[in-house]
């Protein structure tokens, strides 16, 4: 399917200015500032109280954005917008899915978004792909969008078999090839149990001529250091057992430990199945929050392997990691140790998706000191030290999630409902319901001033005020 461009449908200068309200900070100044430049009226706050919310809502509102972090925020202010101002259009953003099917089936003439979703194909696609603006889901499958003669096609989309062998391939290298001490100390244990039960087992078949299964039970009574029968035993099995069940006892107290260290602390990396430390061709998520839990979640769904790496050890996303399947270590992802340790030189990519920027960056540039050729991907804001890193040298694919969710908040808001919003170059593009991708102006934040006043509580509020329309050149 090829989708053609179209004209922007934000009404720029000369054409009836509409009100707007917009709660939030980082992507909501965005927002507030395509507004601005499209000639509209907003009201930006980043947390109103009941009673602003009520006089900004006390005249004709022609859409209200709510572009929180925190979840129950966003309900509460959603919950009361509608009760204020019923059926108006509104854009919330929500990143727990239970709680937006909740939200929309109360309020269905809500749309709820996420930057964590709306970032995902984009970050797919530069890890896989970089010849694809974005990987995204469907009913038959996935789907590729590509730019082609000033075009965006979409087509199905596979990943290439070399890709899937490597992957494969390095899963199965990765079972029983544990990255932590406790661990190392169980195997270790285990294994010298068995060597244990093995030696003795075929002593006494080889040499000793006894039937495999009485062969078996005397191995075991060695083992657990029961010792064989004496009439059954030469002088010198019966030295050679002695010696066994002596070795057994140390490997016994080594297996003991690492299975207890196991069970008493929380692990998000298993020896065997789905959340071993693959070894190849897999991709690094440095960051499980939003961005990078739904960035994991897709590569898995591609049958590509992945690790994240999370610094913070209380984490509220490390349960649902595990729950889904998705090896996780808690380590600092700056160290280049614990780079090798995951396989970065046999890693398809790398991409650094933290909130933090300038945390992004020292992770990007330690990855590719120990992996000069990784592709890496860097999720990335405003921050100045962004475009001054980038004019140094090659640092990676880097994507700017803030514009890629403000473009896709403010096309709701126009009354596009959205598909997704791609980025080629500079360009952004959002894809519109029926297919067609539309071109869409990426413009700075607003000027609004922030104004930090204390409330009677104690606690500071930020009202960043009311702008006039602000007139596109």
């Amino acid at each position: 399917m090829t989708a053609t461009s179209a004209g922007v449908p934000l009404p720029r200068s000369g054409t009836p200015e509409r009100y707007f309200v917009v709660i939030g900070s980082d992507v909501a100044r965005r927002v507030c500032g395509s507004l601005q430049a499209a000639g509209h009226l907003v009201r930006h706050f980043t947390h109103p109280t009941d009673e602003e919310l009520r006089q900004a809502l006390d005249r004709e509102v022609a859409g209200v954005a709510i572009l929180l972090d925190d979840d129950v925020e966003s309900l509460r202010y959603a919950l009361a917008v509608e009760h204020i101002c019923p059926g108006v259009t509104l854009v919330v953003t929500v990143f727990d899915r239970t709680v937006a099917e909740q939200l929309v089936r109360v309020v269905p003439n809500c749309q709820v978004t996420s930057p964590a979703e709306v970032a995902a194909p984009v970050l797919l696609a530069a890890c896989l792909q970089p010849d694809l603006l974005a990987i995204t889901p469907t009913r038959a499958g996935h789907a590729g969008a590509r730019w082609e003669a000033d075009t965006v096609r979409v087509e199905p989309y596979r990943p290439p078999p070399a890709l899937r062998y490597r992957a494969r391939l390095g899963k199965i290298r990765g079972q029983l090839r544990p990255h932590d001490g406790s661990s190392r100390i169980l195997l270790t244990g285990l294994a010298g149990l068995l060597a244990v039960l093995v030696a003795d087992w075929i002593w006494s078949v080889v040499l000793r001529h006894r039937p495999p299964v009485e062969a078996l039970f005397e191995a075991a009574r060695t083992v657990s250091a029961v010792g064989p029968a004496p009439a059954h035993g030469s002088d010198g099995y019966l030295v050679f057992s002695s010696l066994a069940m002596l070795v057994t006892v140390v490997f016994t107290a080594v297996f003991t430990a690492g299975t207890v260290d196991r069970l008493l602390a929380p692990r998000s990396v298993g020896i065997v199945g789905p959340r071993a430390l693959p070894r190849a061709g897999h991709v690094v998520v440095v960051g499980l929050g939003q961005v990078g839990l739904r960035l994991c979640t897709r590569l898995q769904a591609l049958g590509v392997g992945v690790v994240a790496v999370e610094r913070n050890p209380a984490a509220p996303n490390l349960r649902l990691a595990r729950a889904l399947g998705v090896p996780v270590v808690v380590a600092d992802a700056t160290d280049r140790f614990v780079l090798r340790e995951l396989g970065l030189h046999r890693a398809q990519a790398m991409a650094a998706v933290a909130s933090d920027d300038l945390d992004n960056i020292a992770v990007s540039v330690a990855a590719l000191a120990v992996a000069p050729e990784l592709r890496v991907v860097m999720r990335a804001g405003d921050h100045e030290a962004i475009a001054e890193t980038r004019s140094l040298f090659r640092i990676g694919l880097v994507n700017d999630l803030g514009s890629l969710s403000a473009a896709y908040t403010t096309a709701s808001l126009s009354g596009l409902r959205p598909r997704g919003v791609l980025a080629h170059g500079k360009r952004l593009l959002v894809e519109r319901a029926d297919g067609v991708f539309v071109p869409w102006p990426d413009t700075q934040r607003c000027d609004h001033p922030q104004e930090r006043d204390a409330d009677a509580d104690g606690t500071v509020r930020a009202e960043l005020g009311t702008s006039g329309p602000a007139r596109a050149p």
